[in-house]
């Protein structure tokens, strides 16, 4: 396996013409770039960070077009993501905009969706979740995922915690952008930093869908 290196910035380089020509063409000429100075970094940060995270998978390149009006082929970052739960997960990816990295409860199923929204509305499992947020939030995170405009069904508009409830999936992120180490190791020890500082937020999602398959 070979040793992670950094980014290199030919990649971010690659994904900024590939938001600007999102083609086939684009990409059959330039897919050894990609290779090169994308996928194998990505490779090679997944196996450093697994002895102290877990296994990542790592996200194949190409659009699910089926459904969507956007036919563009191509994905415009390449994302991992390292799964503690079923809901509960460290994310990384590279784009043209730079390193992003993240964690938390992307995409839940309704069964934890469901899970997810009765654990906020308890009055032991909802205030540790606002603490987690607020410490996250005072370094510097910042709290996203989609969110119903309204309440959601069973919950009074009253709730003291109704903003959480409105929570569709729940993220933390950081944008890192492409700082001077990014083409160096020291990316490793950034990611390993970050989700090390996001493990409470994962730890308290895997803890309330420990039994939760799908």
């Amino acid at each position: 396996m070979p040793t992670f290196t950094g980014f290199p910035l030919a990649g971010l380089d690659f994904y900024e013409d590939l938001e600007a020509d999102n083609s086939r063409t684009f990409w059959n000429a330039h897919r050894q770039t990609y290779d090169e100075a994308v996928r194998a970094p990505m490779v090679a940060l997944a196996a450093e960070l697994e002895p102290e995270f877990g296994p990542a998978k790592i996200f194949r390149p190409y659009r699910d077009v089926r459904f969507s009006a956007d036919k563009t082929p191509y994905k415009t970052h390449q994302g991992a993501v390292v799964r503690l739960a079923p809901g509960a997960s460290w994310y990384v990816h590279i784009g043209a905009a730079g390193l992003y990295v993240a964690a938390g409860c992307f995409r839940p199923s309704p069964t934890a969706l469901a899970t997810l929204r009765a654990a906020i509305d308890d009055d032991v499992r909802g205030p540790e979740l606002e603490q987690i947020l607020a410490t996250t939030t005072k370094a510097g995170f910042t709290t996203g995922g989609d969110r119903l405009k309204t309440k959601p069904r069973g919950y009074s508009a009253e709730h003291p915690r109704i903003e959480l409830l409105r929570h569709k999936s729940l993220t933390v992120h950081r944008d890192f952008g492409a700082p001077g180490w990014l083409d160096s190791p020291a990316a490793a020890t950034e990611v390993r930093r970050t989700w090390t500082e996001l493990r409470p937020l994962v730890e308290w999602f895997a803890a309330i869908f420990e039994g939760i398959t799908d």
